[in-house]
């Protein structure tokens, strides 16, 4: 692995969403000597209830803000004497980015260039003896596979949507910063994500509310399409080692070897569900619906995370089945949480808009 960093103060941005609040639950604990700094605008996907377990740590600390705003991301910086950013804020949801691609712009590519301008002169003042920045991406910046093979992290980038053609836009940018100035930058992309406070309007945590509360399972096109699946607890640990242990300027995918057609995810959750709910087996399957294919939708994703078990020692420790069933009692045992996320504006423009996502 060679030479290990031992960050004393991380940014992580975008931490009260899914992945990030994750990160950061699983982080603080783990890492008793350093402090976290969470800065988030607090979007629909934001949620401060995710980290009731480390808000009274006084190793930790919340700023509600914009990644875009340079000002404000100078000074946690360099009052907070930062040496590492683990970067997650980001518009995220590729319907949204269909409707609305502009927010995915300025957040996704406007907002990370701010990210790295504002850390390039704090490491270049000297203010830190060493310091990381880690982005972390996405697989869909490969774009789509056929029946076979894998993404690597030599694979050409290709986005097909605003969304993933966003990030991608911002993978180049911390390429490019890499490049041109020498800030130690890693990059992780991993494959679809699932576990607990993963907002409703992905595939996994929407199904699961629809088919508590009896509502229609909005597939896309034949439900063919195929996705690799990486429990989020594993992702915060791929984070962390690639954070402690990568070499600057190197890119790591991390996978969870679990590939699945999208409607025998759902139909796993019909059972799983109707086992709990104590309901007749089969009888939420008769809840699916299929509707009309996304814009661009990737038929296959899989990736090979070879690369951070070879260089690194990190493999997944989730099997697809004991993650998805502690997710799905996540959720039933946290339906507050749900109703709470899922009320009001957002409630309204999923009634309007969309069936949810995939």
């Amino acid at each position: 692995m060679g030479d290990t960093f031992s960050p004393s103060a991380v940014l992580v941005t975008g931490g009260a969403g899914f992945i990030g609040s994750n990160f950061i639950n699983h982080f603080l604990p783990a890492n008793p000597g350093c402090r976290v700094i969470n800065l988030d605008i607090l979007t629909y996907a934001g949620n401060l209830r995710n980290l009731t377990a480390v808000e009274q740590n006084p190793a930790y600390r919340f700023v509600k803000g914009d990644i875009g705003d340079a000002d404000l991301v100078r000074r946690i910086l360099a009052e907070e004497r930062i040496d590492a950013v683990v970067h997650f804020a980001a518009e995220s949801h590729v319907d949204r980015s269909i409707l609305g691609p502009e927010i995915f712009v300025r957040t996704n590519v406007l907002g990370t260039q701010v990210l790295l301008e504002e850390s390039r002169r704090h490491w270049e003042s000297g203010a830190i003896e060493r310091f990381r920045f880690l982005h972390v991406s996405t697989d869909e910046v490969y774009g789509t596979l056929g029946e076979t093979g894998y993404f690597t992290e030599e694979t050409p980038l290709a986005p097909n949507s605003p969304y993933s053609a966003s990030k991608a836009g911002s993978d180049l940018l911390v390429r490019a910063y890499n490049e041109t100035f020498g800030l130690p930058v890693l990059t992780t992309r991993c494959s679809n994500n699932y576990g607990p406070f993963q907002f409703p309007e992905k595939l996994i945590p929407l199904m699961i509310h629809n088919i508590v509360a009896g509502k229609p399972l909005p597939v896309y096109g034949d439900g063919r399409n195929v996705r690799d699946w990486l429990h989020v607890k594993d992702h915060s640990t791929a984070i962390e080692t690639v954070l402690k242990g990568g070499k600057p300027g190197e890119v790591f995918n991390v996978g969870g070897n679990n590939e699945w057609f999208n409607i025998d995810i759902v139909h796993l959750l019909c059972d799983l569900l109707d086992e709990r709910l104590g309901r007749p087996g089969g009888e939420s399957r008769g809840l699916i619906t299929f509707v009309k294919d996304r814009l661009g939708h990737d038929r296959r994703y899989a990736i090979s995370a070879a690369k951070i078990k070879r260089e690194l020692g990190w493999e997944p420790s989730y099997t697809f089945e004991r993650g998805i069933a502690e997710t799905v009692d996540w959720y039933l045992a946290n339906r507050a949480w749900v109703d709470e996320v899922t009320s009001g504006s957002y409630r309204d423009y999923y009634e309007t808009q969309y069936g949810g996502g995939q």
